[in-house]
Parts: structure tokens; C-alpha cells; sequence
């Protein structure tokens, strides 16, 4: 009998779709928001802001001027999906391919997101990831890394 993948499995398959479109060269990432129903409400992935061509901001990561880097510019995943929703994200689920920083912590809680579902944490220590989970500890927010089968879309 074939197997069936799991809902947690085709949202985390969709953030992870989404996050092919992604030009970043060195993180891709991809985020899904689905509401009580499984109804998917909003998709989102790492880019420049709508009307910024992607070819004339930097994506280079290296010290220097902020504003010759892509931290001054790109737009993270789980931000463009809240700010691409059409409907209230109230009580939703987000699916996201690494887990939010402290600035899209704060958009996540402030959207009413009720359970957050992460596949990486590769910047688990640093200080924008502990800042985020500072602010989660006063929320009722359920957080869970994903454990279902890898979805590879390569």
C-alpha cells in the first residue's frame, strides 16, 4: 500500500517548495501558514522587498557596510508570508524551513500564530535566536521541530 504523507509533512513540503524561489545563495528558505482548517493562508520565502530587482541588491554575506550585505535588504520568509496573507492569521499554524530570528518572532507573535513548526535551527545559540525564544517563553505559542520523513524536492 503507498504510503500517505502526513499534513505536517505536505506543509513542511510546501515551506520547502517555496523556498526554491528563494535567490539566496547561501540560505534558502521557505515558510507556510495554515489555518484551523488545513487551508494554506499565506506562503512566503527569503527575498528582496516587492519592486527591488534582485540583481542590483547585494546577496553577499561578508563584514563591512550593512548596506553592502543582504541583512540590510532581504526580506525573511515568515515575514513575507504574514505580509502576504489576505486573511487574519489568528489561532493559524506556520511551517518554516529554518527557525525565525528575533525580527520575525516578533511579527509571528504579534500575527496571533498559535503553534510554530520548524525543520532547522542551524543558529541555535547565536544571539537573535535566543532573543526570539526569550520572547516565545511569555507566549502561549506551541513551538515543535518537525520530525516527519524529509521531503526532498531536488
Amino acid at each position: 500500500m503507498k504510503r500517505i504523507i502526513t499534513w505536517d509533512e505536505y506543509f513542511m513540503g510546501i515551506a520547502k517548495l517555496s523556498a526554491k524561489r528563494s535567490k539566496d545563495p547561501n540560505t534558502q528558505v521557505g515558510c507556510c501558514i495554515v489555518n484551523e482548517d488545513k487551508r494554506i493562508v499565506a506562503v512566503g520565502y527569503n527575498g528582496m522587498p516587492r519592486g527591488c530587482d534582485d540583481n542590483k541588491f547585494p546577496w553577499n554575506i561578508k563584514d563591512g557596510k550593512l548596506q553592502d550585505t543582504k541583512y540590510a535588504y532581504v526580506v525573511h520568509a515568515e515575514l513575507n508570508a504574514i505580509l502576504n496573507a489576505t486573511t487574519p492569521l489568528k489561532d493559524c499554524i506556520l511551517y518554516v524551513t529554518l527557525f525565525p530570528c528575533n525580527e520575525c518572532m516578533k511579527a509571528i507573535i504579534q500575527a496571533g500564530i498559535k503553534e510554530l513548526v520548524f525543520e532547522d535551527n542551524k543558529y541555535e545559540g547565536v544571539d537573535f535566536d535566543l532573543a526570539a525564544k526569550k520572547m516565545l517563553q511569555f507566549t502561549n505559542i506551541k513551538v515543535r521541530q518537525f520530525k516527519g520523513e524529509k521531503i526532498e524536492l531536488d
